[in-house]
């Protein structure tokens, strides 16, 4: 590990949580604003300093910084980013940017709470990916429910998003509960491992535990907690009913976080699979079903939708199933594809989801039926949506081109009909997105309310121009993303070969 000369992954957790404070207490609404946009712009900045600064030649976890916390039971406060983790910084950074602009006009009521909401949202998500203490993981990981209980339930467009937030938090809680019961056996069996007396032998410290032993009979146990935990948030077919609930429900630049930050995933990468290697080898073959229903059973429903919130809703949900088939590959190209599609999360899904917001504010409707002909009054917001669509379903010169590509090799190497069933949800994909944009964005104008709608705005325009770039840019050049993980990757990759050697 290397050890941090300067607090700088604390400096940008910190400074959105005082942010959020300072937002709330200024009076003026303009101001309070924004003071928000500036913070969300300088937390990117330091970010992007980070990862500028990152040294991709090790698996090490670098900017590290380890206090007590509960010296009692051995907990800390113990942060710091590797290959993988270190990616997600800026891209939380950018996504939080990207909704503080898109509500900039749009939230009338308590705005200060709602941009206050936005940065402590930041602020412990950054945290998660953060995390080498498992309690203090759990820590930031449920203090993401208040910020999105509070940003659904008071800022949703439908009448039903109270109840929508609820189930929301409730899917989440129960979530939570199995991540606390996974992390506490593991601290056990580390104090067991020791020969040492609980508490002062326990420890939570992720790379502890990587490098202390677990029986075969407790890798299921954790390894079953982990993953339940960890599918409900993803989320994972059948856990996956609160996110079309909460898509309908919710603010669109609320929804956009949810897509964009795959936290779920990142948590099965981060410690569901490694902790329990031999159970995650064992179990391979149910990863892989659960993520081939998942993606069929995610593209098969959106075919069926006529609306295109509850259409992405379930698109991300089959998304979710193609990098698990990923993951379950348990080779290079599986893991690293899924990494990138996880970071392609960040900038298409959520900038979809963004576009159907415009469109929901301006016609009130995101159903097909009051939709028809819009390229002909939309084109700069048409442009955009095509060029997310063709990222979305894998299109060459899109960064969804070698997240895909990857993903499917790694699912052929890893069984034939698995790959073949990555290849048939990737035309599922294909689909249901160019169905709806024919229906929506093709054809003629049908009703003469879209006549008068206007286009994207400069604003608009500049919050998804950002995003584009980024669709554009790793499309072209996929390596900076695999190179920055490729070693950690590798070292990943290794805790499965070492695990399966009998």
């Amino acid at each position: 590990m290397i050890e941090a000369d300067f607090p700088l992954l604390s400096l940008i957790i910190l400074l959105p949580l005082l942010g959020a404070i300072l937002v709330g207490s200024i009076r003026d609404n303009n101001l309070a604003k924004q003071a928000a946009l500036f913070i969300a712009g300088l937390v990117l900045l330091l970010t992007l300093f980070v990862l500028f600064s990152f040294d991709a030649n090790t698996s090490d976890f670098q900017f590290v910084e380890r206090y007590p916390w509960v010296p009692v039971l051995n907990i800390e406060y113990f942060i710091g980013v590797d290959g993988i983790s270190v990616l997600f910084l800026p891209m939380t950074a950018v996504l939080t940017l990207v909704a503080i602009y898109a509500s900039w006009n749009s939230v009338s009521n308590l705005p200060r709470l709602h941009f206050a909401m936005l940065l402590a949202l930041e602020a412990v998500s950054i945290g998660i990916f953060c995390a080498l203490d498992t309690i203090l993981f759990f820590l930031f990981w449920e203090l993401t429910l208040p910020p999105f209980f509070f940003l659904i339930g008071l800022w949703g467009i439908g009448s039903q998003r109270r109840s929508a937030a609820m189930k929301y938090t409730l899917f989440m809680l129960c979530g939570g509960l199995a991540l606390l019961l996974a992390f506490i056996v593991l601290a056990a069996n580390h104090a067991l491992h020791v020969g040492g007396a609980i508490p002062q032998a326990l420890s939570f410290s992720l790379p502890v535990l990587l490098e202390t032993p677990l029986a075969a009979n407790l890798q299921v146990l954790v390894f079953l907690f982990l993953m339940i935990g960890f599918a409900i948030k993803s989320p994972l077919v059948p856990l996956h009913t609160w996110l079309p609930t909460v898509s309908m429900e919710g603010p669109a630049h609320i929804v956009a976080l949810l897509v964009g930050l795959k936290l779920g995933l990142y948590g099965i990468l981060r410690f569901a699979m490694p902790l329990a290697p031999m159970a995650a080898i064992e179990y391979s073959w149910l990863l892989s079903i659960l993520g081939a229903i998942t993606l069929i059973y995610g593209a098969l429903i959106a075919l069926q939708q006529t609306n295109l919130r509850r259409l992405l809703a379930y698109a991300s949900v089959s998304h979710v199933g193609l990098i698990m088939i990923g993951i379950a590959s348990l080779n290079m190209q599986g893991f690293q594809g899924a990494v990138f599609q996880l970071l392609n999360f960040t900038f298409i899904a959520s900038s979809l989801m963004l576009v159907a917001g415009f469109i929901q504010n301006r016609i009130g409707s995101t159903e097909a039926i009051h939709l028809g002909g819009l390229a002909k009054v939309m084109p700069r917001l048409t442009f955009f949506y095509f060029l997310f669509v063709l990222a979305s379903i894998g299109m060459p010169g899109t960064s969804g081109f070698p997240a895909e590509l990857l993903m499917i090799i790694g699912a052929l190497n890893a069984h034939t009909i698995l790959g073949i069933v990555a290849l048939f949800g990737a035309i599922l994909g294909a689909a249901y997105m160019l169905s709806f944009t024919r229906r929506a964005f093709l054809g003629p104008i049908v009703h003469n309310d879209i006549k008068h709608v206007y286009d994207l705005q400069p604003r608009e325009m500049a919050l998804l121009l950002v995003p584009a770039l980024l669709v554009l840019g790793f499309g072209f050049f996929p390596n900076y993303i695999l190179d920055i993980n490729e070693i950690t990757s590798q070292v990943w990759l290794e805790r499965f070969i070492v695990a399966d050697v009998p």
